[in-house]
């Protein structure tokens, strides 16, 4: 470990794994900054290849200032000795999958949670996975990934961590191989699966730029249906919960999943309350279904970001989701979509009170999302209020929508900062 780099972590020829957050640059530029781990001595440098050299140089998710660069494709889902493990290696109690959906039909299990010897074995093989694929980040680190680096099936946990930058890093296929049936989630019940690619829970002071985020390799719409329901395998793309605060999310790409970002857990999560502050600017949604993001309780700054629905997305829900006391500042965001999701589609409220919006861009034409939303869902939802109880001040410059749209599509991601 502490290999001397040989490859540019960046574009070019710069090295970008010891750039910190610019001054104006969201929330995570609040009350000090962000600067991850650019103060690392040289024996605190890594170039990881491997999950085990990974697992090392995250060194328990110590707080010690650290850089790590990720160079090639490292996959969790191997032995220390490099072997690949797929799900039958983490079944273990018995686990059988049909079994467990004999078990726990709910025709003849009924509505109860499972409990008995297959949902221990679930419990148990699951746990297993979870010590491979879940990874601890801690304070005052630096994760970069050198040209092409990928980092799969993996969950990075940034548990209680502060001062953590993520850049240049495509994260992909964070796959549960032991999802839980839930019988009283939605009505009809659903299965619920286990793991973020990103999990920010506790945190504060991270930035999360240039990365790109999707199931790449199993996409859920690829998956059987069990109990009428999709069996999913694959959980948020980025969740940020658990009082979490000042965090940016910058020029990075979510891709091809169901649920992109959560920004808080729960309605009745009200630690949450003055917490949750969140700038998100200059990224892609790209074939999401919904949460792209979904508020509870945060002060979320949502500027010059780009949505893009596909025609053949029938199972479409919504982008922007307003839940309980959050407070959303929505500005210059542009959005394609096709002929059967509408303006008034794209914005969803769960108890949610405000939405400032301006600037938005509807399929090239300038729309008020909260008008919008306002006329077509008071029936049946209560109307939002443009006073959110607060104004952005630190951001960089917000171009138009349009000019956003054109940006984003050639510059988020991983691989492409310049």
């Amino acid at each position: 470990m502490g290999l001397a780099l040989t490859t540019p972590a960046g574009a070019g020829t710069r090295d970008i794994s010891r750039d910190t957050l610019a001054t104006d640059d969201g929330w995570a530029a609040a009350d000090g900054g962000t600067t991850g781990g650019s103060t690392a001595d040289d024996a605190h440098v890594f170039t990881v290849r491997t999950r085990s050299e990974l697992v090392r140089a995250l060194d328990g998710g110590s707080a010690t200032p650290k850089i790590i660069r990720i160079a090639g494709t490292v996959d969790a889902n191997t032995t220390d000795d490099g072997d690949r493990l797929d799900c039958d290696d983490y079944a273990t109690g018995g686990y059988d999958l049909d079994a467990y959906l004999a078990a726990y039909d709910p025709r003849t299990w009924g509505s109860a949670k499972p409990s008995g010897p297959q949902e221990q074995a679930r419990q148990a093989s699951a746990a297993k996975q979870a010590e491979r694929v879940e990874l601890a980040v801690g304070s005052n680190t630096t994760i970069v990934g050198l040209k092409g680096a990928v980092l799969k099936g993996a969950s990075l946990q940034l548990r209680g961590a502060d001062n953590v930058i993520v850049r240049n890093l495509e994260l992909r296929d964070a796959y549960d191989c032991f999802p839980v049936w839930q019988p009283n989630t939605g009505g009809l019940g659903d299965w619920k699966t286990a793991y973020d690619n990103i999990w920010v829970r506790g945190a504060g002071h991270v930035w999360i730029d240039h990365v790109t985020l999707s199931d790449k390799g199993h996409l859920d719409e690829d998956e059987p249906t069990y109990f009428g329901r999709n069996f999913l395998r694959h959980d948020g793309l980025l969740d940020i919960t658990n009082a979490s605060d000042l965090v940016t999310v910058s020029w990075s790409r979510f891709a091809d999943h169901d649920k992109a970002i959560l920004i808080g857990n729960g309605d009745t999560a009200t630690g949450d309350r003055g917490k949750l502050r969140v700038t998100l600017h200059h990224n892609q949604f790209e074939n999401v279904v919904q949460r792209a993001p979904r508020v509870r309780f945060g002060q979320v700054h949502l500027y010059n970001n780009r949505y893009v629905v596909p025609a053949d997305a029938h199972d479409y829900r919504y982008s922007v989701g307003v839940s309980t006391e959050s407070a959303v500042y929505a500005e210059n965001n542009a959005f394609t979509t096709p002929g059967h999701v509408e303006a008034a589609d794209l914005v969803k409220s769960w108890n949610g009170t405000a939405l400032h919006q301006t600037g938005t861009l509807f399929n090239g034409y300038p729309v008020d999302l909260l008008a919008i939303y306002n006329a077509y869902n008071s029936a049946s939802e209560r109307d939002l209020t443009a006073d959110v109880g607060w104004t952005p001040t630190l951001h960089q410059k917000i171009d138009s929508a349009e000019r956003a749209d054109r940006e984003v599509a050639r510059g988020a991601g991983a691989g492409r900062i310049r």
